[in-house]
């Protein structure tokens, strides 16, 4: 009898601790959930998500936006003309529409509806304050998760980024958002750009993806990290660190400042890179 409970009372009490440890944070909470995932409880994909949709909570609008240099915008003025081949060449489906300064965003226009009106008027009868749709704005300091639900709660798609002093930094879209959580959203249709892992936010910051290769890397911000050792400046950084670095953490390799934006028990996979080159100016 006191062989067959014992084996009996053990289990269960694991179970209870198991079920009744309530984590008091974060990381006590992770501990919860690679134990779950190491008890086959979880998938290691789930986890994965599980991890980025925390991180997701800590991050803000300015670590995801495309910047202004990068944005696809319209002038206030363009004709249709000019504005369709706009549309088929970047393959977007919403454009800022820009004030006659390039300063402001007046409203955002809509691929659909040109190209709905193109096929039944005539590109003269344009009226472009017919089309424009009301634009969201957000601030550059935004968590992630506040903006996601906010996109749910308003069915937007897409918010113009502010600033500090209310000038346009950039834009952020839902789908921005998401590929925190789920990893890159691309289709079959999707091209990518010379400098789609590097995002130039000022003078002094970018934001790198941790794939970056290191070859790309050493060209755009003239630095010798080697390129036979490392395949992609994520492995420079982990390699810098000694270990896998949390979000916040950071290290200077070569004169740039790196600062771990988005990670999880893995990988990197966002960087801020600081180059310093304020700080010399202020000087």
């Amino acid at each position: 009898m006191t062989k067959t409970n014992t084996p009996s009372k053990s289990w269960i009490e694991k179970l209870t601790t198991f079920i009744t440890r309530e984590p008091q944070n974060r990381d006590q909470l992770m501990e919860v959930l690679r134990d779950a995932e190491e008890r086959h409880v979880l998938k290691p994909e789930m986890l994965g998500m599980m991890e980025c949709i925390l991180q997701v909570s800590e991050m803000q609008v300015r670590e995801v936006m495309v910047p202004k240099a990068q944005m696809v915008m319209i002038a206030k003025n363009s004709t249709l003309n000019e504005i369709l081949p706009i549309i088929i060449e970047s393959g977007h489906s919403r454009f800022p529409v820009m004030d006659t300064n390039r300063k402001d965003v007046i409203g955002i226009l809509l691929a659909k509806d040109m190209l709905k009106f193109s096929y039944n008027h005539k590109p003269e009868e344009f009226d472009m304050s017919k089309h424009l749709r009301p634009a969201t704005f957000t601030p550059q300091s935004k968590r992630l998760d506040v903006l996601l639900r906010e996109f749910r709660v308003n069915r937007n798609h897409m918010a113009i980024v502010l600033d500090e002093y209310g000038h346009v930094a950039g834009l952020v879209t839902i789908e921005d958002v998401l590929e925190q959580i789920v990893g890159e959203i691309e289709d079959e249709y999707d091209i990518d750009e010379d400098d789609a892992h590097i995002k130039r936010l000022d003078d002094d910051t970018c934001i790198v993806r941790a794939s970056t290769l290191v070859e790309e890397f050493n060209e755009y911000f003239k630095t010798t990290f080697d390129e036979e050792e490392f395949d992609t400046i994520g492995g420079v950084v982990l390699q810098g660190f000694g270990h896998l670095p949390r979000r916040g953490e950071t290290i200077k390799l070569q004169n740039l400042r790196f600062k771990v934006l988005h990670s999880d028990n893995r990988r990197l996979y966002l960087l801020e890179v600081k180059t310093g080159k304020n700080k010399k100016k202020e000087s």
